[in-house]
């Protein structure tokens, strides 16, 4: 452990930096907001703008760091950062404000793909665990830090958003004194949708519905924590102790995992994250201490969703196709986050603050809907790649030769011209006998 925290400390401290700035600043903005009697959809639309930017960044960061390397990719982007985080207090301009927050997603992608990269690239795999382990412990306290901060502040004027620029400031100091500057250029990932919609379909439906639910959390809990009637230090240590939650949660998952079908984990959490929400959605006047127990359940079931489904996948895809399975999955996430502020802040609107906790009730019983299975499936380990699982339907058919990676190319087209089942050759032929090759024309 201290091998590693010496090894790894100006990353982490880096971490700690950004994830300060960024859970402030995304806190302290939905609060400003509702504070000014902005309408929810607004609200939801600028959180919305962030992950989309988070989305766009996947692709930009691959190109950016390529060109330019790893410092210099996360210098330029947290430059940019801080840029946007000071135009947030020179303008109230909501418009901008949206393309402000996009700007500050796609570079804080970036600069996440900067310090993932790197540790995975300097990770040996006998201390892999303990490495992200501690990243994680980082981005967690860095996220509940930034509400702690919140919790001090008197008003929503322009200090909070000099703290967050200079936690961005700050953060490049440790990344920029590194000596360990060795990390490899990064190469794209492939994106085979195709492959897992056909594959995978309701793992990809429950990420995008678990990007729904933590893009509302993380845009309109701080709206429903205000318009409980919570003082901006009661609404900052809402926030800390739900995101909290998140980090406690990790141990217990990680040993559960490891121990249990995952299947069945994913289905009982997702009930357990209905469950606790709906008293929260269905119950206006709750005590302030009942009402920190009960969210912070709901958000210990909310933040295991996402690592369960991520397992559950690359259980069920062969090793070859696991970092275009990671590109895939972050990309449906991104998508959920993007849609469901936007929905659920039109929603609260007209109908009140609790249907947030009410959304979040839908959304874990969809997920327990989509991950409830009669059967368990069939978990792939080290298949060959290219690897095709073919059900019985298409056995007979010609479609079935398109699926096959087995069978020779001419052989495949001949039967997708004449509709005819296709046998496939025998491995080894007949004694006495050699396989002659028709020559090609």
């Amino acid at each position: 452990m201290k091998k590693v925290l010496n090894a790894f400390l100006p990353l982490y401290t880096t971490t700690l930096l950004m994830l300060l700035g960024a859970g402030l600043l995304t806190t302290y903005v939905s609060l400003r907001l509702a504070h000014e009697q902005v309408s929810g959809t607004l609200i939801g639309a600028i959180t919305a703008a962030n992950y989309v930017g988070l989305v766009i960044g996947g692709k930009v960061g691959h190109n950016l760091i390529a060109r330019v390397g790893h410092i210099r990719a996360y210098v330029s982007c947290a430059g940019v950062i801080t840029a946007s985080v000071i135009g947030h207090g020179l303008t109230d301009t909501l418009p901008l404000w949206i393309f402000l927050r996009l700007i500050i997603g796609l570079c804080m992608m970036c600069q996440y793909m900067v310090l993932e990269s790197w540790l995975n690239d300097q990770a040996e795999s006998s201390q892999r665990g303990t490495i992200f382990g501690l990243y994680m412990v980082a981005t967690y306290l860095g996220l509940c830090g930034g509400q702690a901060i919140l919790m001090l502040a008197t008003g929503f004027g322009i200090t909070m958003l000099l703290i967050v620029a200079l936690c961005f400031s700050l953060c490049l100091v440790p990344i920029a004194l590194t000596t360990r500057t060795n990390a490899k250029p990064m190469v794209p990932a492939p994106m085979e949708l195709g492959y897992f919609f056909t594959t995978i379909p309701k793992l990809l439906a429950t990420t995008l519905v678990m990007g729904m639910a933590v893009g509302a959390f993380y845009g309109l809990a701080p709206v429903f924590a205000s318009a409980l009637g919570l003082s901006t230090g009661q609404t900052g240590l809402f926030m800390a102790v739900t995101i909290f939650a998140g980090l406690v949660s990790q141990f217990p998952l990680s040993w559960l995992s490891d121990r249990y079908d995952r299947q069945r984990l994913l289905f009982y959490t997702a009930v357990l994250y209905a469950v606790a929400s709906l008293p929260l959605a269905l119950l206006a006047d709750l005590p302030f201490g009942l009402l920190l127990a009960m969210a912070f359940v709901a958000s210990m079931a909310q933040f295991s969703l996402y690592p369960l489904a991520v397992a559950l996948a690359n259980d069920q895809v062969v090793p070859e196709r696991r970092v275009s399975l990671t590109a895939c999955l972050l990309m449906a996430f991104g998508v959920g986050a993007s849609i469901g502020p936007l929905v659920t802040g039109a929603v609260m609107q007209p109908f009140g603050a609790n249907v947030l906790y009410l959304f979040f009730t839908l959304c874990g019983g969809l997920i327990a809907a989509l991950s409830w299975v009669k059967r368990r499936p069939e978990i792939i380990v080290d298949a060959p790649l290219p690897h095709v699982v073919m059900p019985e339907g298409l056995a007979s058919s010609p479609l079935a030769a398109a699926l096959n990676p087995t069978l020779d190319e001419e052989v495949i087209q001949d039967a997708m011209l004449t509709d005819a089942p296709v046998e496939e050759p025998d491995e080894d032929p007949p004694e006495g006998e050699e396989e002659e090759t028709p020559p090609r024309t």
